[in-house]
């Protein structure tokens, strides 16, 4: 094929990222367009990071010369896969493009032009908007448009068939996805919650693909040499017959040989029965990680957000599989939720804490298109970002200052939380020692004590190496404790870290290194392998990095 009558493209977050929906629209063409698309499209995936210039030239390039006048040609189509994260940089990419190729027929898929599309720039810049669902429509439209010309409409609503209709897209996974880069996968699509704050709560239940073609495919990608395999379902654990079958797929590869694998779960948190504990329980260290959206320990806040949570099982679920499981914990906060104040979630945090999962990931509400948090807009004085990511800007009980407090916090919680790189010292800044008998701070306030301690002395959240936060951390905490016992702990975390450079506050105490060691961060698995599993409940912070 020397030019494409079709090119699928996307921008991901990163290279590490492999577009499952765009395998499914390449997977599904032929089924539901018509036998002979497929041998006409190419994927084309590219980072947000990339300009956009260059995007569009290696577009150009794919696709060939432009027709000339005098000349009929074929129709040409471009599909591009829009999200949260992409569309600022995919706008710019499409008005480049139609720029230079104006004859080029452009669609748009994806959650973020799935609603509200006649308030959007990009969608004015498209030809064909398919919303929801496009593993069907997007084949029957290229049909349309490639046997000629007839009346279309713009914006089509997506088809969803039943899932025995749709072919799997494993098989466009190439040899280089699978050694390079995350697999996507799922065992399920839908959801049957109805959280105020995410696309499906606009679901009517949860659907599963038959087992058996899941694992089928499953085993031909580990065949094929894949080892990553993360699963997207939104609730993996809601049918506990077939989570146990797909677990029980893996762990019957785990003796193999260069096995290998790392597995990646999103659950439901207060959802854990004995047969599903019983199989979590068998898998060894760095194979398994569960992803737990608490979201909110406020009662009046679940309510408010149609959140059905149970707040004394979820606690009791996490410390059993701290206790009893190898699996890394990697447990969600958000902030901002109507009604939420920033000393409720701090509570929150703190009681999160004190459970000590692995990762705590604190985000910030954002109005995805079509979620129906917006109906609280007025309510609770609900202002959000008129730009991508839509980020809540202030609420009705916290005000703007306040939410760009915290998201200095958060980022600095990723710096030095999360990385793993600060395990003995950050027991030392969440829970200092007590003074006159009488124990410090929350650890979420002393958090916050030194996160707007930070931002005064670095005037950023960004570009802050390990040996800054090292002397950072050393200036802080030496204040008001011992710096010997700061300087140890800080010792302790650095060497561990495999960090090679020469803090100020470790001057003449680094050991000296022979050999590079490994570049730390490379994988999720090295990252894990930072968080120590099980530590007494005396240190009970470092279990949560």
């Amino acid at each position: 094929m020397t030019c494409p009558r079709i090119v699928l493209a996307t921008l991901n977050a990163r290279y590490i990222h492999a577009s499952l929906g765009l395998r499914y629209l390449l997977a599904n063409l032929d089924r539901h367009g018509g036998a002979g698309l497929r041998a006409q499209t190419v994927l084309r995936e590219y980072t947000i990071s990339r300009p956009a210039q260059e995007v569009v030239a290696d577009l150009l390039a794919t696709l060939g010369p432009a027709p000339l006048p005098q000349r009929s040609a074929g129709v040409q189509v471009v599909g591009f896969g829009v999200y949260i994260w992409n569309v600022t940089q995919t706008t710019e990419v499409l008005r480049l493009l139609k720029a230079a190729r104006p004859d080029l027929r452009v669609v748009l898929g994806g959650p973020e032009v799935s609603y509200e599309t006649e308030q959007q720039a990009i969608t004015r810049l498209a030809d064909h908007i398919i919303t929801g669902w496009g593993d069907v429509s997007f084949a029957k439209l290229c049909r349309a448009l490639l046997d000629g010309p007839q009346p279309l409409m713009k914006t089509i609503p997506g088809e969803q068939p039943p899932l025995a209709d749709l072919a799997l897209p494993y098989g466009e996974y190439s040899d280089a996805d699978l050694a390079h880069r995350l697999l996507y996968v799922e065992a399920s699509r839908g959801c049957p919650f109805k959280c105020e704050f995410c696309l499906s709560a606009l679901d009517k239940t949860a659907w599963g693909f038959e087992l058996e073609r899941v694992l089928a495919a499953l085993d031909a990608l580990y065949q094929r040499g894949a080892r990553t395999f993360k699963f997207v379902d939104r609730t993996f654990n809601l049918k506990i017959a077939h989570s146990v079958r797909i677990l029980q797929f893996f762990l019957d590869r785990i003796a193999s040989p260069n096995a290998g694998l790392f597995l990646h779960f999103e659950v439901i948190p207060d959802h854990l029965p004995d047969r599903l504990r019983a199989m979590l329980a068998q898998f060894p260290p760095g194979v398994l990680q569960l992803e737990v959206g608490v979201q909110s320990f406020n009662l009046a806040v679940q309510q408010t957000i149609s959140r059905r949570q149970d707040n004394d099982a979820i606690e009791a679920n996490l410390r059993w599989l701290l206790a009893h499981t190898h699996a890394h914990l990697h447990v969600d906060l958000i902030f901002g939720l109507p009604g939420e104040t920033l000393q409720s979630f701090a509570d929150g945090f703190d009681r999160l804490l004190a459970i000590g999962p692995h990762e705590i990931q604190l985000g910030i509400l954002k109005r995805l298109r079509g979620a129906p948090i917006a109906r609280h807009s007025a309510a609770h004085g609900m202002v959000y970002a008129p730009e991508p990511p839509y980020t809540v800007q202030h609420t009705g009980v916290v005000d703007v200052a306040t939410l760009q407090r915290f998201g200095r916090l958060a980022r600095y919680w990723e710096l030095l939380a999360n990385s793993g790189r600060f395990a003995k010292t950050l027991a030392l800044l969440l829970h200092p020692p007590a003074v006159d008998g009488h124990a410090g701070a929350s650890p979420f306030w002393c958090f916050m004590a030194f996160s707007d301690w930070l931002w005064l002395r670095q005037g950023s959240t960004y570009r802050l190496t390990p040996e800054a936060l090292v002397d950072a951390l050393f200036d802080y905490l030496s204040a008001s404790q011992s710096p010997d016992g700061v300087r140890q702990a800080l010792l302790t975390d650095y060497v561990a870290s495999g960090a090679r450079a020469n803090p100020k506050a470790l001057h003449g105490l680094l050991p000296r290194r022979t050999a590079s060691p490994a570049k730390a961060g490379r994988t999720l698995a090295t990252r894990q392998a930072r968080h120590p599993n099980q530590l007494g409940s005396e240190h009970v912070a470092l279990r949560v990095v």
